[in-house]
């Protein structure tokens, strides 16, 4: 299973995901300088969201003999987080001055490249195994 690249892009990408779990999204500075934090967890629609690509992630990760399967959910996951990623960037302009946000703002769109590089992968392989399966019954039908 972890001897393709796909996996290894999956598996970050799911990394990545999951630790937003456990970062905050921002940090409010208020009047005479107290600050208050709020974690993705914290916004239901975060939260559903990020429940959301972890199934999917995981999803594509379990169905490594299915190349095509693999590719399609990982585009879903991709378009998800880039989904996600567009939703946290619209929270941001709106809040901009009254918020300070994190880096980690920036893992769901990390996220959703690397779902685009692993359905590549996932793809390639598979037709790299159609084409030596052709070839293969191509010769076979030559030396009949």
């Amino acid at each position: 299973m972890w001897q393709r690249i796909q996996t290894l892009y999956l598996g970050i990408s799911t990394a990545l995901i999951f630790s937003m779990f456990f970062c905050t999204f921002a940090t409010i500075i208020g009047p005479g300088g107290a600050e208050a934090t709020i974690a993705y967890r914290e916004k239901l629609p975060y939260l559903v969201l990020m429940v959301m690509l972890i199934t999917a992630h995981i999803a594509a990760t379990a169905s490594f003999k299915a190349f095509f399967l693999q590719a399609r959910v990982a585009m879903i996951a991709g378009l998800l987080a880039f989904g996600f990623q567009i939703w946290l960037g619209i929270d941001m302009l709106m809040n901009l001055k009254t918020m300070s946000f994190s880096l980690t703002a920036l893992f769901p769109l990390t996220a959703g490249v690397l779902d685009f590089m692993a359905a590549k992968r996932s793809l390639v392989d598979e037709m790299t195994i159609q084409a030596v399966k052709s070839t293969r019954k191509t010769r076979k039908n030559r030396n009949r």
